[in-house]
C-alpha cells in the first residue's frame, strides 16, 4: 500500500513514523513544500534569539533518519490538487503521485490582513526559515520595530525580538494581550508584565495604512490616528488552514478539514491531521481547529494507525495553551472562558505574578487559566481530560481554587 503524506511538518514527521511501526513493508512518501528538512516552526524565536543555528529547529537531528526508515521525501514541492476518484496528487511541477491512503498535515499560513502597504519588503511574516532570516536581517540593535498582534504567535516572537535589542511596539485589535487564550483579567495582567519589560502595548487598535517613511522605511498609521515610524513591521495577525488545492473536491471543509474521531475526512482513505484538521472538542463535540503541537502530533498518530488499518480513535481534541511572555508563563486549558449555566472562580495575586481561574460544569472541570502555577499544572490539564467527577472537592475548589493538585490526586483514589 502507498501512503502519501501532505507536510513534513511535526503532524508529518510523526505520521510518516507512526506508519513505518505499524507497516513495516508499505510505502510511505513525506512531502514539504520546503527546501528545508523537516523542522518546527516553534523553535523560530529560539533561532532569532540566537540560541540555536537553524539545524536546531530540525525535528530530527541525523541527516539519515528518514533514510534508515524507508521514508521516501519530496521536499520543495506543493500540493495544487487531488482527485478523490483516481487517487492521485498534482503537485505544482506538474507531475502526479498516486495513493492508496492520503493524509493531509499541511499546517496554516499567515494571515495577511487587507491592509494598504501590506506587501512592502519591510513587512515580515514570522512563520518559515525565509522570514526568520529576513527578520534577523531588519531586527539589529536599537531597530524601531512594530508588531501587528499579540495572540499566541505574536508573545512567543516578541520576547525573541526583545532579546534582539529592538525598540518594540505591538498592536493588538482585543481588549487584552492573547484574548483568544487568556480571560480578561489574565490577558491584561500579561500585558501590564510585558509593559514592565520595556515594550510599548497598544491594545484596542489595529494598522490602518503602511507607507514608505520619508525618515524612516516605513510609517504606519493605527486606527487610533497615531502615526509611528519603524524599520521592521511583523504581522502576527493569526493563521489559516492550507486548504486551497482542496477545492473542487468531495472533501469537506468548514474553518479547517472535517475529521471524525478516526482523523478521516469525508472521504474514505483521505485523512488529516494538524493545524490544517477541524475535529470533535473533548467536551461539547463540536468541531474545531486546535493548532499546538500536541494535538497535532496525537492526531497523527491516530491518523497513521488508522491508516495501516488499525482502529483507532480521539476520544476529543481538548484546547490546550501554555506560553512564556518574557518570564511570566501562563496556561489555559478546554473551556477555559466557561460554559452556559457552569459556574466558576477566579483569584487574582499580581504582586506575586499568580492568578487562577476555574470552570466547572456540573461538579466537572471543563476549563482552567493560570499564571505564574507552573509546578504540578498538568493536574489541571489531567482533571479537564479526565472528566473527572470532583464531588465534594468541587465546593472546596470554589472556595479555594489553588487546591487543584490536592483534588487531582484525591480523586484517583476510590471514595475520595
Amino acid at each position: 500500500m502507498k501512503h502519501i503524506i501532505l507536510g513534513n511538518g511535526p503532524a508529518g514527521v510523526v505520521a510518516a513514523e507512526t506508519l513505518r511501526r505499524a507497516a513495516p513493508a508499505d510505502d510511505i512518501l513525506l512531502v514539504g513544500n520546503e527546501d528545508a528538512p523537516p523542522y518546527s516552526r516553534m523553535a523560530i524565536p529560539y533561532l532569532l534569539e540566537g540560541n540555536i543555528d537553524e539545524a536546531g529547529t530540525y525535528l530530527r537531528k541525523a541527516d539519515d533518519h528518514f533514510d534508515r526508515l524507508y521514508i521516501r521525501q519530496l521536499r520543495g514541492r506543493r500540493a495544487v490538487a487531488v482527485n478523490a476518484e483516481k487517487h492521485t496528487v498534482l503537485f505544482d511541477d506538474g507531475h502526479f503521485e498516486a495513493y492508496d491512503r492520503l493524509l493531509i498535515a499541511t499546517g496554516s499560513h499567515p494571515v495577511r490582513p487587507p491592509i494598504p502597504g501590506i506587501d512592502l519588503p519591510q513587512v515580515q511574516t514570522c512563520w518559515t526559515l525565509e522570514d526568520a532570516r529576513a527578520i534577523a536581517a531588519h531586527a539589529q540593535p536599537d531597530a524601531r520595530v512594530l508588531q501587528l498582534g499579540a495572540g499566541f504567535i505574536g508573545c512567543i516572537i516578541m520576547e525573541a525580538l526583545v532579546k534582539r535589542g529592538v525598540q518594540l511596539t505591538v498592536v493588538e485589535m482585543g481588549d487584552r494581550m492573547v484574548p483568544r487564550m487568556m480571560t480578561p483579567e489574565a490577558g491584561s495582567m500579561i500585558k501590564r508584565w510585558v509593559e514592565k519589560q520595556g515594550v510599548r502595548v497598544v491594545t484596542r487598535a489595529g494598522v490602518e495604512r503602511i507607507e514608505n517613511g520619508e525618515k524612516s522605511p516605513l510609517t504606519v498609521t493605527l486606527s487610533t490616528g497615531e502615526q509611528l515610524d519603524c524599520d521592521l513591521l511583523i504581522v502576527a495577525a493569526g493563521v489559516a488552514p492550507n486548504v486551497a488545492f482542496l477545492e473542487g473536491t468531495p472533501v469537506h471543509v468548514a474553518n479547517g478539514i472535517l475529521v471524525d474521531d478516526t482523523m478521516q475526512t469525508s472521504v474514505p482513505g483521505i485523512y488529516a491531521a494538524g493545524d490544517v484538521a477541524e475535529a470533535p472538542d473533548l467536551f461539547s463535540g463540536r468541531h474545531l481547529v486546535a493548532a499546538i503541537q500536541p494535538n497535532a502530533a496525537d492526531q497523527a498518530r491516530i491518523a497513521a494507525l488508522n491508516m495501516a488499518g488499525q482502529a483507532a480513535r480521539m476520544s476529543g481534541v481538548l484546547a490546550i495553551n501554555v506560553l512564556d511572555s518574557m518570564g511570566m508563563i501562563s496556561s489555559s486549558f478546554g473551556e477555559w472562558q466557561g460554559v452556559a449555566g457552569g459556574e466558576g472562580v477566579e483569584r487574582a495575586d499580581e504582586v506575586r505574578g499568580r492568578y487562577i481561574s476555574l470552570q466547572f460544569d456540573g461538579d466537572v472541570l471543563v476549563g482552567a487559566t493560570a499564571i505564574g502555577l507552573t509546578d504540578h499544572v498538568g493536574a489541571l490539564r489531567g482533571l479537564i481530560q479526565a472528566k473527572t467527577r470532583l464531588g465534594a472537592w468541587k465546593e472546596r475548589l470554589l472556595e479555594t481554587p489553588t487546591r487543584f493538585v490536592e483534588a487531582f490526586i484525591a480523586c484517583q483514589r476510590p471514595n475520595s
